[in-house]
Order: C-alpha cells, then sequence, then structure tokens
C-alpha cells in the first residue's frame, strides 16, 4: 500500500505597506504573450530560431513542452536565449496545458498537423475554459477532434500529418486566442485559411494585432484589412531570432505602485516601438493620475499619491483589469469599468472574484455583467483569495501599498508568468531593489 497523499496548506503572504514613495527601476522577465507565439511560429518554421529574453514561468515553459511532446526541438536551458528547431510532428503525445489559454488554443491547430493522436488537458480549473469555439472550428477543417460536450478539455486531436484548411466561421469574442491559435497553424494548411468571426466584438484586439505583426515578421503573408476577417496564404514560414519584449502585463502592478505611493517606477529596456498596447495603458494611468514618459532610460511611470476614478471601457486591455481594479479602491473618486465580461472565463471568473474579495476588505463595488463599479471608501486588512489567478495576486499586491494586513492566501500562482514576483514585489517596496 502507498503513502497516503500530503496536502501542505498553503502559506499566506502579507502584502508589504509602503511608508514612503517607491522608486525602483526594474528588468522585468519577457511578454508572455510574445514568447509563447515565437515559440509556436518558430516550431513550425523552416529552420531554426531563437527566442532572446523570453519569459521563463510555467505557462511557457509548458509550452516549450508541449511543442517538445509533438517533436519539436526546444531547448530552454539558457534563462536568455530559447533555441527551437522543427522537426515533423508526431504523436501519440499528450499535452499538459497547466492552466494557460494559449497552450490549449494555440496548441490544438498545431497537432492538428501532426500525425497521430496527440491528447490535452490540465489543471482542474483549466476545464471550465471555453474552448468549444475553437473545437468546432477544427472540426469543420475536417480535423477529427473528442472533446466531452461542454467544449472544453480534455480533448484528442487525431492529426493526419497535414490540414486542407479553408474558410471558418468562429464566434471569438470568447477570447482574442480563438482567433490566434488558427492563425498561427495557418500557413502550413494546404490552402491557408479564411478565418471570420462572427458575434459580439472580439476582446484584446491588440493581442490580435502581435500575432498578424509576428506572422510577417516571419515571412507570412497576413490580410486583416476586413474588420473580423483574416486572411492566412499557405508559405513557409522562415527561422529568425526573436526579441522579446518585457512584459507590459506585468508590469502594471509595479506601475500602478508609483500612483499609489507618490512614486516613480522605471521599466527599464523597453522598445521605442512595442507590439504591445502601451498607447491604451499609458493613457490610463494617465487618466488616474500618473504621468507616463517613454526615453533611452526606460517607460517610466509618476504618481502624485492621489489616484483619479475614471470610466473606462478596457475590452482591449482586459488583463489589467485586476490592477486598475485595485487602483480604483485607492482613488478619490468612483470608477467604471466595462468591456470585460469575457475575463469571467479566465484562470478563475475575475468580475465575480474580485467583487468578493475587495467586498471582503470592506469595499463598495457592484458586479455587472461586463465589469465593475467602484465607489471608494477606506478598507481594511483580511485574506485575499487569489483563486490559482496570478492576477488576482497582484491586485491584492497594490492594495497592500496602502491598506495594511493584506494577506494573500497564496502568492505562489504568480509562477504562472512571474515566478519572481514576491521577491520584486517586496524588495521594490523596502527600497532594497
Amino acid at each position: 500500500m502507498g503513502n497516503p497523499t500530503v496536502t501542505r496548506p498553503l502559506r499566506p503572504w502579507t502584502a508589504p505597506t509602503a511608508s514612503d514613495p517607491v522608486v525602483a527601476r526594474l528588468r522585468l522577465p519577457g511578454s508572455k504573450s510574445m514568447t509563447a507565439r515565437a515559440l509556436v511560429i518558430s516550431a513550425l518554421a523552416s529552420g531554426p530560431s531563437t527566442l532572446a529574453g523570453p519569459l521563463r514561468a510555467r505557462d511557457t515553459e509548458l509550452m516549450a513542452g508541449g511543442l517538445r511532446a509533438l517533436g519539436a526541438h526546444v531547448s530552454i536551458a539558457d534563462d536568455d536565449r530559447w533555441l527551437v528547431r522543427p522537426h515533423p510532428l508526431v504523436g501519440p503525445a499528450h499535452v499538459d496545458v497547466g492552466l494557460a489559454g494559449t497552450i490549449m488554443r494555440f496548441v490544438p491547430p498545431v497537432a492538428g498537423l501532426a500525425d497521430g493522436r496527440i491528447t490535452f488537458d490540465g489543471d482542474p480549473q483549466a476545464r471550465t475554459r471555453p474552448l468549444g469555439p475553437l473545437i468546432g472550428a477544427l472540426r469543420s477543417l475536417g480535423v477529427r477532434v473528442e472533446s466531452p460536450a461542454t467544449g472544453s478539455l480534455p480533448l484528442t486531436v487525431y492529426g493526419a500529418g497535414r490540414m486542407a484548411g479553408g474558410e471558418v466561421v468562429i464566434d471569438a469574442s470568447a477570447s482574442s486566442q480563438l482567433v490566434t491559435g488558427l492563425l498561427l497553424a495557418a500557413p502550413r494548411f494546404d490552402r491557408g485559411v479564411v478565418v471570420r468571426h462572427v458575434g459580439p466584438p472580439v476582446p484584446s484586439a491588440p493581442h490580435l494585432r502581435m500575432t498578424v505583426q509576428m506572422l510577417r515578421a516571419a515571412g507570412a503573408a497576413v490580410d486583416d484589412s476586413t474588420p473580423d476577417v483574416w486572411v492566412v496564404e499557405p508559405g513557409a514560414l522562415t527561422g529568425r531570432g526573436w526579441e522579446i519584449e518585457p512584459d507590459l502585463s506585468g508590469a502594471v502592478p509595479f506601475f500602478a505602485a508609483a500612483l499609489v505611493t507618490g512614486g516613480e517606477v522605471t521599466l527599464q529596456g523597453w522598445p521605442r516601438s512595442s507590439a504591445q498596447p502601451v498607447e491604451q495603458l499609458r493613457t490610463l494611468l494617465q487618466r488616474m493620475g500618473g504621468e507616463v514618459t517613454l526615453t533611452t532610460a526606460g517607460l517610466t511611470v509618476r504618481g502624485t499619491g492621489t489616484v483619479h476614478g475614471i470610466d473606462a471601457d478596457l475590452s482591449d486591455v482586459s488583463e489589467l483589469t485586476p490592477a486598475l481594479t485595485a487602483l480604483a479602491m485607492l482613488a478619490d473618486s468612483p470608477s467604471r469599468f466595462t468591456g470585460v465580461a469575457h475575463i469571467r472565463g479566465h484562470e478563475t471568473d475575475r468580475i465575480a472574484a474580485l467583487a468578493r474579495e475587495f467586498t471582503g476588505l470592506g469595499a463598495d463595488l457592484t458586479e455587472s455583467a461586463d465589469g465593475l463599479e467602484i465607489r471608494p471608501r477606506p478598507l481594511h486588512g483580511g485574506t485575499f483569495q487569489t483563486y490559482h489567478d496570478h492576477r488576482m495576486a497582484h491586485a491584492a499586491a497594490v492594495t497592500g501599498l496602502a491598506v495594511p494586513g493584506v494577506e494573500l492566501d497564496d502568492v505562489s500562482c504568480t509562477s504562472k508568468t512571474m515566478p519572481e514576483f514576491p521577491a520584486l514585489w517586496s524588495a521594490m517596496v523596502t527600497g532594497k531593489n
């Protein structure tokens, strides 16, 4: 008889409270979105590629592992420079998606190009994330896919070694990743692909622009001139060197610290031209009372110590919702965030989770179908549940800057995209960075 499984309790983490304005110069890990796309494109290319400055975190390591399981050679031994050498894609294989939307939506179309049976599954919470539209799209393109009636994990793709491609209609209102997954593999389809979105607006449009930009950089012919239609011609993808930008979404809580404390935070290594939605972030932070500048030193945010409430549609930058909600809790006037109904299907139902956890700290806010209305008032300390969601942990950390005694039930969930987060955050707040 084997030893019983011992479940160790999560170790709570008290978010540090700032006694002085935060002043920090940080070099953060690479963009998760860019790293994931570069890995997939490189695995499908005609020659080797390198990724300089990639994000090493749970999501990206699982992505590398999934592509490796399909046959690609992916070396991530060097933290600063990963190497991808494409090889024939074959099964049988199993892909562990963890809790990563990028893997569960980007890799099944790649599996359709493999020769063999490919299974997908992940963390228990991953089975609640929407995959139905992608499964339907793959079936309409001739791929045999087995999945539960719920259109979710676990699923099995029976690859035939090639895909004919063609035209497909999809409702991608739940996630732009549903379109990106098809586009990334499309150059390898015999006839390419025409993806037509039909339904409510596709969220996180900047991520789709990033996909198109990176495909073109690898030699793909992509036409996105017609709204809600993407045309990818068949053709070889070129192996190349990818320079991965610092992660903008991961930087937002650090920038928020500048606003909350009246400090100054600089993200070093920021490019003059970015594939990420930096202009949208600049506008939001300026409206909330920050000053945002881009110089050779990096992207710098300065605060006055006073945060202003705003009314904003966050549909293009929904990943920022938790951190911006924390900022809004500490503002001098009410805020209203809309356009983020789809984040109910992220790592957790983020709208409901934010409403529940901030109410527990004494907040006055109202949950709507697609967002939150926040009426600031003094908060108190307490336990903040993260629901295995890194963005929830970021929201709690920002709140703790001004509210003593905010205790996260599990800060380790930040390893999903930034394993260094607890140490970086504490060093910044204490001035030891």
